[in-house]
């Protein structure tokens, strides 16, 4: 049981450590998270009901985890293959669009959600 909970903590430690990683050197990542702050902001500002923060929350983590995975995506094909490739491209255009559909979703989600309080 000792290394069960030892294990798991260590593993904790490279999933901080990943995110950190993200945060500080991914672009797109920098980006989202600002935005992502405003939002929080914004929440605070007009005062959101529990499930409405529920709903924000959930959009933010939707798209930073989407946007990770299509980094780990690129960082994956560019290993792979550093050379432009057709084939790696369709990979991470494939990827970048699952972002987009990530995106898309929660714009629409959070224009609903905040249309009753503006």
């Amino acid at each position: 049981m000792k290394s069960f909970v030892f294990g798991r903590l260590k593993s904790l430690k490279f999933a901080l450590y990943g995110m950190f990683l993200l945060i500080k050197t991914e672009h797109a990542i920098i980006t989202q998270t600002i935005i992502s702050l405003l939002l929080i902001a914004f929440g605070l500002y007009v005062g959101l009901s529990k499930s409405d923060w529920i709903v924000q929350l959930f959009c933010i983590a939707f798209i930073l985890a989407i946007e990770s995975l299509n980094t780990a995506v690129e960082k994956i094909c560019d290993f792979i293959h550093p050379d432009y490739h057709h084939k790696i491209g369709f990979i991470k255009d494939i990827a970048a669009g699952a972002v987009s559909f990530a995106v898309l979703i929660s714009i629409v989600i959070l224009s609903i959600t905040y249309y009753s309080y503006l």
